[in-house]
């Protein structure tokens, strides 16, 4: 049976899972969820997930949610040999800490500089663009110093989960990202290399980008 899953493609979590996906050649049945129409508020909904979030997974009756636990759920249990999900400790940690400075660092402060969008011609704080300028500085040398990637010399879970916020940030233009030099070559090549990348991630960046700039004072 297909694993249900539950996203909006403007999401950068939910396509990180769709990436993920893809790679290990694991069928998902995507369920377009409408946070704007509640559609995450359902009694069903909430059954499975009492948080109420974007992605959610039922694989089966299995429920679980936070795309980057999705992430390593699939790739333990689907994946054909541990490339994306190293099974060495120390190879594994490096893949892991990516992950959580995707969620604690990288991706959070992109929100947190983009978060007043929610208005009409919003000017972003200056101060919040730094640190997000910092976490982006920060990733250009995890990929320098990993060997062209975020966590090594391949393609790991830690790629789609970042791809999918720094595309997000490109989209948006809020950043420019050329600055950062192993980054820039990092994103380039991940591009070609991904499957499907435009159809699963590059057209809800977009989209995501242009409503981010139908916000912003001077866009």
């Amino acid at each position: 049976m297909k694993i249900d899953y539950y996203y909006m493609p403007l999401s950068a979590p939910c396509r990180s899972v769709l990436l993920t996906a893809k790679a290990l050649d694991v069928e998902l049945n995507c369920k377009l969820t409408n946070l704007l129409n509640g559609e995450h508020m359902t009694p069903e909904y909430i059954a499975m997930n009492p948080q109420h979030t974007i992605p959610t997974m039922d694989d089966n009756g299995f429920h679980l949610w936070e795309s980057r636990a999705i992430m390593t759920y699939l790739a333990n249990k689907y994946g054909k040999n541990d490339s994306l999900y190293p099974k060495d400790p120390k190879a594994r940690a490096i893949v892991e800490q990516r992950l959580y400075f995707d969620m604690g660092t990288l991706y959070l402060r992109f929100g947190e500089y983009i978060s007043p969008v929610r208005g009409k011609d919003v000017t972003l704080d200056p101060e919040k663009k730094k640190k997000l300028e910092e976490a982006l500085g920060w990733l250009d040398g995890f990929i320098h110093t990993s060997g062209g990637y975020c966590a090594g010399k391949h393609v790991t879970l830690a790629d789609f989960a970042i791809i999918a916020t720094v595309a997000s940030i490109e989209a948006t233009g809020v950043v420019e990202l050329a600055q950062y030099k192993h980054l820039s070559e990092w994103f380039a090549k991940c591009k070609g290399e991904m499957k499907g990348y435009a159809e699963l991630n590059h057209d809800g960046a977009v989209q995501f980008g242009d409503f981010v700039k139908s916000k912003i004072a001077g866009k």
